[in-house]
């Protein structure tokens, strides 16, 4: 599938994916042109047409792509790797971190299409999504070393908090049109910092 499209130098998929992503998370799917994505991949809409046969299928290319994205990017970063969880969520922030330098829109248009209602759609976007949808926050938590932690405390409603902070934080920093990613990383490191003096002993 998309063979012609993956013909293409790698670069110039890139802008097409990334001109994809900026379009459709602006709006919703009805609302997005397949024109003006073609203008802002620099291309003509015959010519994206030529790579996608219509707008439903580039969409739900699209939303495959960014999950192909994530997981490679997560499990070369070694974030599934070790169990020291803080080094695990620091390097799972370092790999989003790297994957929003190069595909900037992908974070808002996953989270406009887990939302899309339309009917074109809308039972494809779930039937990628539905994986995601039942998984617990807590099923990747790594074996942890009691011992090092405050007593009493339950690890795995620190690692879900943790959790969630992390990624309502990452949602907010994507709401910035100037993202800074290094100042990012930066404030990321102290909020680490923040959480070992909070729960080690």
């Amino acid at each position: 599938m998309n063979e012609k499209f993956y013909a293409l130098p790698e670069e110039k998929q890139n802008l097409i994916i990334n001109a994809g992503f900026k379009v459709f998370a602006r709006n919703s799917y009805k609302k997005s042109p397949v024109n003006e994505i073609a203008i802002e991949a620099g291309i003509s809409k015959s010519l994206l047409f030529f790579y996608f046969k219509n707008k439903k299928e580039l969409y739900i290319f699209l939303l495959k792509k960014a999950e192909e994205i994530t997981k490679q990017t997560l499990m070369q970063s070694g974030a599934y790797r070790g169990n020291d969880i803080f080094d695990i969520m620091y390097k799972g922030l370092l790999a989003k971190a790297n994957m929003m330098k190069r595909y900037p829109d992908m974070g808002n248009f996953t989270i406009k299409a887990y939302y899309e209602k339309d009917p074109e759609v809308a039972a494809d976007v779930q039937k990628v999504v539905a994986p995601y949808t039942k998984m617990e926050t807590n099923s990747s938590l790594p074996p942890l070393d009691a011992s090092k932690f405050k007593d009493g405390l339950d690890l795995k409603m620190m690692y879900q908090d943790m959790y969630l902070a992390s990624e309502g934080y990452l949602w907010r920093m994507q709401q910035n049109s100037k993202l800074d990613i290094d100042k990012m990383v930066s404030d990321y490191e102290q909020i680490i910092n923040f959480w070992k003096s909070l729960y080690l002993k």
